[in-house]
């Protein structure tokens, strides 16, 4: 039996909780009716927030122990599609799940208030798409509804890590001024361009298991979640029944008209693979646009309308999505204090490929969250200063040392050119003849494995590549000659390749790699684009963007034509790396990830490339670079 989280009815303290622990006599089918709240005031409590469509959005209020009549807290806010708790079986509050979240945030003074996102949990309602219009409005009324309780100073703030960052940072959308800051931690700023389909090419391995996942949590499937059936699945549930059902449901009728909606929600591995360009339809609704209007990205104006302060986090390796705050930083005005650290997604794991794969992570969480607390004090509380720095710090890989910068990028680094050469050699010899060219069979058998930074976003962990010299084999390589001394590389690469292929289409990936005098490979970072991809627009991008600026739209498709030489040029993800004077950098080049990216071209066909390496067309890689 399900402990029940409300106390007994405590006189003339209604007032001050603001908070249903029932919903009194509405049904499952009745999505808009909320009965009167019971009068207690209580630590947690689960309940229906209505909408303005009448849709019930479930959330999870905790205030702290103790809490007086008349005192006023800030609200922290943190929206999610993984669900806003679960339902643990027998389990004391002091034990459950979100217990120790909610201590942390209620003993910094601070109201915690979680909440299921539209068409997901147990809230009411179906997902047409991740972000869409009415999940991020419901947003901003939860904020509304916080700020109107009795217990509320009327200042709310946002944020979480992964889709709740991005939550925190659509919240801002809506201009509403009780948001006064939100932290995004880890999020898809550009969830097109840095995760699902960068440079074109769709994430399938990372995609395909995540909407596995979520489409089981939407179902409220915790069997199918945990890989367990017949008695294992009996088991299972006898510890967590699946999502946390809103206080007043019973038996559980309401939590099943829920996940009735859910049923029409869009599944979306399914629509991403009939998905191509930003402009495509997305899914059973026919939605378009989505590559836009599904991400912070597609709202600048309205964020940046806003005035929120911001406080953001990203790791150099977790997908694409540092080039992402790179972006924000340098378009939008707001106050923005930017950490960019060796972090796998959620900065769980230290992934400097340079130090042991166990080293632990500096600063540790307990630092990271005084750190995020302090930032919200000065905007929530009512003796903050309310004001945020507007700065990015940056560690760099091998180097071990955190810089900071207003600016970006950094000052002090040369755009110096890479030559791919004869023999695998890179040079900043610019090639002197009109010949010279390496022949290159695509090996759809090269992986960068299941630790890398596509996967670590989906729930994969800590980015480990390895010694990449084997997978090497399999590709094109160019290699420098030993550095003299030691020369750091902070910024955007951007490659040039002159190739002709056998094939209209294929994935082409470019890997930066460090290689060590015994031998050993270590990847830095990579680039990629889909050769149908390649068009370059004069449109200006919706953010800042560092290399080449492409709308990825269906008009600018632009097919290879076989035999005849092209000009792909595109940017590598943003880095900061320090290589060591007897080190040497290759380039390597792949038109496949087998682990990771959609076999392209699509048809099956096999591409044999010609990578020019001449005066005439002279395929090279232009690295921001500064020696001591």
């Amino acid at each position: 039996m399900r402990i029940r989280r409300c106390a007994p009815a405590a006189a003339g303290l209604a007032a001050l909780a603001g908070l249903a622990c029932g919903d009194g006599a509405s049904t499952a089918g009745d999505h808009g009716a909320v009965a009167a709240p019971v009068s207690a005031l209580v630590r947690n409590q689960a309940l229906h927030v209505p909408m303005r469509d009448g849709v019930r959005i479930a959330v999870d209020v905790w205030l702290p122990d103790g809490i007086q009549p008349g005192d006023r807290l800030p609200a922290m806010m943190r929206a999610t599609r993984y669900w806003r708790a679960r339902d643990e079986v027998g389990v004391p509050l002091q034990e459950t799940a979100n217990f120790a979240e909610a201590e942390r945030w209620n003993r910094a003074g601070y109201a915690l208030v979680l909440v299921d996102g539209r068409g997901s949990g147990a809230s009411f309602g179906i997902r047409r798409f991740e972000l869409a219009e009415d999940e991020v409005r419901d947003y901003g009324e939860v904020a509304d509804w916080i700020a109107a309780q009795p217990w509320s100073n009327g200042r709310v703030g946002a944020y979480g890590v992964s889709y709740a960052g991005n939550t925190a940072e659509m919240l801002a959308v809506n201009g509403n001024p009780v948001v006064k800051a939100v932290a995004p931690l880890f999020n898809d700023f550009d969830n097109f361009g840095h995760l699902i389909f960068p440079g074109g090419v769709l994430t399938v391995g990372f995609l395909e298991d995540w909407s596995n996942r979520t489409r089981m949590q939407d179902l409220n499937d915790m069997c199918g979640l945990s890989d367990a059936t017949g008695p294992a699945c009996d088991e299972v549930l006898g510890r967590v029944t699946g999502v946390k059902p809103v206080d007043a449901d019973h038996d559980g009728s309401l939590l099943a008209a829920a996940v009735a909606d859910h049923e029409a929600n869009t599944v979306p591995f399914e629509a991403a693979l009939e998905y191509e360009f930003r402009d495509d339809p997305f899914g059973p609704y026919g939605e378009t646009n989505v590559g836009h209007r599904r991400s912070p990205s597609g709202h600048l104006p309205q964020i940046e309308g806003s005035g929120v302060a911001m406080f953001l986090r990203v790791g150099w390796q977790d997908a694409a999505t540092v080039n992402g705050t790179l972006g924000r930083y340098n378009t939008i005005s707001n106050a923005q204090q930017v950490f960019i650290g060796p972090w796998d997604h959620g900065a769980s794991n230290d992934t400097d490929p340079f130090k042991p794969e166990d080293t632990p992570v500096d600063p540790d969480a307990g630092t990271q969250f005084e750190e995020l607390v302090a930032f919200f004090d000065a905007h929530l509380k009512e003796d903050g200063s309310g004001e945020t720095p507007t700065e990015i710090h940056y560690y760099t890989l091998g180097a071990g040392r955190w810089t900071r910068t207003e600016t970006w990028p950094p000052e002090g680094f040369d755009e110096v050119t890479w030559y791919f050469r004869e023999d695998g050699a890179l040079s900043t010899e610019a090639p002197a003849t009109e010949t010279g060219e390496d022949r290159y069979t695509v090996d759809f058998t090269a992986t960068t494995g299941t630790r890398n930074r596509w996967y670590t976003n989906g729930g994969g962990g800590d980015v480990v590549y390895g010694d990449r010299r084997a997978e090497d084999e399999k590709l094109l390589t160019y290699t420098s000659a030993p550095f003299a001394v030691d020369t750091e590389i902070t910024g955007h690469p951007v490659v040039t390749l002159h190739l002709a292929s056998t094939e209209t289409d294929g994935a082409f990936l470019v890997y930066l790699e460090d290689v060590a005098p015994d031998g050993t490979v270590r990847y830095l970072t990579e680039g990629q684009l889909r050769g149908v991809m390649r068009a370059v627009t004069a449109d200006p991008p919706l953010y800042r963007k560092y290399g080449p600026h492409r709308g990825e739209s269906r008009a600018d498709a632009l097919p290879l034509v076989p035999g005849e030489v092209a000009e792909l040029s595109f940017d590598l993800w943003a880095m900061s790396v320090l290589i060591r004077a007897g080190h040497r950098i290759r380039v390597a080049l792949a038109g496949a990830d087998a682990d990771t990216f959609l076999r392209y071209p699509r048809d099956g066909g096999v591409p044999d490339l010609s990578v020019r390496r001449n005066a005439v067309h002279a395929s090279r890689i232009v690295l921001p670079m500064r020696s001591p």
